[in-house]
């Protein structure tokens, strides 16, 4: 098959051996710069007989993971077959108090996403949602699907809005609604999507509570075959869990989808809650660019809220080398 003037150009534009030798300089630089800062980092690594090495090279495969996203973008789609399967999520337990003050497993997430996100919010091609899957399920630990059941958003890329809280059972007020800060936010006039959560006070559990907390909107609305489909389609995506990605600094949120919209004309396609928000941005967090992507957890074993990273499956160190 012949090789469009785009694919030529991309081969010979990048020097790979240059490129590996400057991030070989830069890693060597970095390191002096983080043991000059963080003293006790060089002690623990020392102590444990442990090497940034080994830590740098998860780094490495993500950063690995974008170039390979960039080539993907001017082949056949028959390249997917070289994309690295998700594996080795590396843990080191003994090292989270050494690395707790350091910002950079969120670094590692957007240092990754860059060369694969379009500066423009736009629906993501096949293969673009791959790649950021992979990225996502290895800096976070949270199996992130584009499409799930055969079950696909209109976009998966594009912009958050600030949402008010949503009345959980008739009467309900905000009072009960969580931290005293969110209150500004005020109530939804309407109700979700799925109407009210629970048919009472005393039947709201914890779990539902839970759910309208960390809730998030989705344009479920203009789907294709919203109209056609139902309702399976709004039995389906009724608490639908999905992860959604700050791209600008990394902050990452587990969400249950429970309303629809926003609106076309406002020109954002996604919304969360006033907890929602403040995970991904601050208090001050009104609207930004994210990726959301369903969560497989036919298990239910994964919790609604901020993403922890670092708490992700660890690995038996045997396999490492470790022990």
């Amino acid at each position: 098959m012949r090789k469009s003037p785009a694919q030529k150009l991309f081969k010979e534009k990048i020097d790979f051996e240059s490129l590996r030798n400057k991030l070989k300089l830069k890693n060597n630089e970095e390191e002096n710069n983080l043991f000059v800062s963080f003293p006790k980092v060089k002690k623990a690594l020392e102590e444990k007989n442990l090497s940034l090495k080994q830590i740098r090279q998860h780094s490495a495969k993500l950063i690995g993971a974008g170039l390979i996203g960039g080539s993907f973008l001017l082949s056949t789609p028959s390249s997917t077959l070289s994309l690295p399967q998700p594996h080795e999520i590396y843990s080191y337990p003994e090292l989270d108090k050494a690395f707790s003050n350091l910002k950079v497993k969120n670094q590692v997430l957007t240092d990754a996403l860059r060369p694969i996100l379009p500066d423009v919010a736009r629906p993501l091609s096949v293969n673009e949602e791959k790649v950021v899957e992979y990225i996502v399920k290895d800096t976070t630990g949270i199996p992130a699907k584009a499409t799930l059941e055969g079950e696909h958003l209109n976009t998966t890329f594009g912009y958050i809005g600030a949402e008010q809280h949503l009345k959980r059972y008739p009467g309900d007020g905000m009072i009960g609604h969580g931290d005293d800060k969110y209150a500004a936010s005020g109530m939804a006039p309407g109700l979700g999507a799925w109407g009210y959560f629970a048919l009472s006070r005393e039947a709201l559990t914890p779990s539902l509570e839970e759910t309208e907390k960390w809730y998030a909107v989705v344009q479920t609305l203009y789907l294709p075959d919203w109209n056609t489909r139902q309702p399976y389609l709004k039995n389906w995506y009724k608490y639908r869990k999905v992860i959604i990605v700050n791209v600008e600094n990394g902050n990452a949120v587990v969400c249950a989808i429970a309303d629809s919209g926003p609106a076309a004309w406002t020109g954002k396609q996604f919304g969360g809650s006033p907890e929602v928000m403040d995970s991904l941005g601050g208090m001050k967090y009104k609207k930004g660019k994210v990726l959301v992507f369903f969560v497989d957890d036919p298990e239910n074993k994964i919790p609604l809220g901020p993403v922890e990273y670092g708490k992700i499956p660890a690995l038996d160190n045997t396999l490492l080398g470790l022990t």
